[in-house]
């Protein structure tokens, strides 16, 4: 239970075709890995700013939610900060130990449609 308001409220980045890329990614998990990546997400929304071993900065503005999962997997969710809000622009399962350079690409492209 977290007490008090959320200090960085979260949401989706959305396409300019209107999907939510992050959101989508989540629905294709299994229930465990939707819930730990959830509450990871929300100790972030409630406690930032926060750093290891939940967040890390990956630099230009991009910070990664790093959640660990059963089985041996790792998710990381890459995130940017606006005034407002922590926008959730990628996830992925993490498969080697450096977060691989086109998922950052890829968020640092999401990035910039936020204007962030």
């Amino acid at each position: 239970m977290h007490p008090g308001l959320k200090r960085l409220p979260a949401r989706f980045y959305r396409s300019g075709t209107g999907r939510e890329p992050v959101r989508e990614w989540l629905k294709s998990l299994d229930a465990d890995a939707r819930r730990t990546i959830g509450e990871d997400i929300k100790d972030v929304e409630f406690s930032w700013p926060i750093g290891m071993p939940l967040v890390r900065s990956l630099g230009r503005d991009l910070w990664e939610v790093r959640s660990d999962l059963t089985r041996g997997r790792v998710a990381r969710v890459l995130f940017c900060v606006t005034a407002e809000h922590m926008v959730l622009l990628h996830g992925f399962i993490k498969k080697t130990q450096k977060t691989p350079k086109r998922d950052i690409d890829l968020a640092l492209g999401r990035k910039k449609g936020e204007g962030a």
